[in-house]
């Protein structure tokens, strides 16, 4: 019986264990162009006891950023930013990949650059606001993609992933969740359309799949992961044939022989394990829990076979050895959520580890 504490091989890589650091937003990418800094490095080197830690959100394009100070990479400067990173996780042993997040309609012109305009699937405005330069602005109406726009998001993703590669991330993973853009294809509430990007979960599932398929062509299948949240209302989604859409979307996606799928679980266990049983290759779970955040008894999920890592995330946020805490019973910090956001290294790199304490 696997435990978490086991090593595990991953895209051709040897992961130390079994415990994944799940993606964070944190902006605080305040170099230049959108890129991280030094201590960018310093908090994800301090976290690489993780078995894989996967990055923060990161724009595949300048229009794919939703909130302020995220990173991007998509131009050379952001990828020697991201360089300084991966050499720093790399040389305290760690295995790192990259989340490729385009917000879609979840954002504002203000944080994009001049002319640019959030997109999605259809012009469907989500409900809510979002923190922009000037204090929390109401989510705009988007500009819904073109034929040819889709196209041109697709080649941006996979631009994006020969960046993460020359920057030395090990992988990379799609985020297809949360309602951000690959999530707005898949959602009939957000994606209205009439062709052969939208109506059935058929043709729903397109855009994600597309977007894997040219990712995977460009860095290799093994070195590609993609992450769902299904039933999960984040960013004003809604889903009413869950079944349907995610069992398209995973026989379409198996075949391509991708590194893991990742689920942000849902209050719904069963259709966790209807996934893993559908998935052949690496099940990555960050589990459902009633209280926040998901504490050290998920990992009895690796011993039970429903999934093969478990990805924590503000526990690892809080806790940079979380796998030493783990295997000692703790103690563990708690997470600040009024640092989660912005800042400095505050609430970001100070957390003590065992050592310290």
């Amino acid at each position: 019986m696997p435990t978490a504490f086991d090593s595990y091989e991953l895209g051709g890589k040897r992961l130390a264990n079994r415990i994944a650091m799940a993606p964070m937003t944190r902006s605080r990418a305040y170099g230049p162009g959108a890129s991280p800094t030094p201590l960018t490095a310093e908090y994800y080197a301090q976290r690489a006891g993780a078995g894989l830690i996967v990055t923060e959100g990161t724009q595949p394009s300048p229009v794919g950023q939703g909130y302020p100070n995220t990173p991007g990479l998509h131009t050379s400067e952001q990828a020697a930013a991201w360089r300084t990173v991966t050499d720093a996780v790399h040389s305290s042993g760690g295995v790192i990949y990259a989340q490729l997040l385009h917000t879609g309609r979840i954002g504002h012109p203000s944080l994009l650059p001049a002319g640019l305009h959030p997109v999605a699937p259809s012009a469907v405005p989500a409900r809510g606001q979002v923190f922009t330069p000037d204090g929390p602005q109401d989510l705009v109406r988007p500009k819904e993609l073109t034929g040819s726009e889709i196209s041109q998001t697709i080649d941006d993703f996979a631009a994006a992933a020969r960046t993460a590669m020359t920057a030395g991330f090990d992988g990379v993973e799609l985020h297809g969740g949360n309602g951000y853009l690959i999530h707005q294809f898949l959602a009939p509430n957000t994606n209205r359309r009439s062709d052969s990007w939208g109506g059935s979960a058929e043709r729903r599932v397109r855009f994600g799949v597309e977007v894997a398929t040219a990712v995977a062509d460009a860095i290799g299948a093994e070195r590609l992961g993609f992450r769902i949240s299904p039933g999960i209302p984040n960013n004003d989604i809604a889903e009413d044939d869950l079944e349907a859409t995610y069992d398209a979307l995973v026989d379409r996606l198996a075949p391509l022989g991708l590194s893991y799928l990742h689920l942000m679980e849902g209050p719904d266990r069963a259709l966790t394990k209807r996934l893993r049983k559908q998935w052949p290759s690496t099940f990555i779970l960050n589990p459902h829990t009633l209280a926040e955040p998901t504490g050290p008894d998920a990992l009895a999920l690796i011993g039970d076979g429903t999934a093969d890592l478990i990805a924590f995330g503000a526990m690892f946020l809080a806790n940079p050895d979380l796998p030493a805490r783990l295997a000692a019973d703790g103690p563990y910090n708690k997470p600040d959520r009024a640092t989660f956001y912005g800042g400095d290294h505050r609430g970001y790199t100070d957390y003590p580890t065992l050592a310290t304490r």
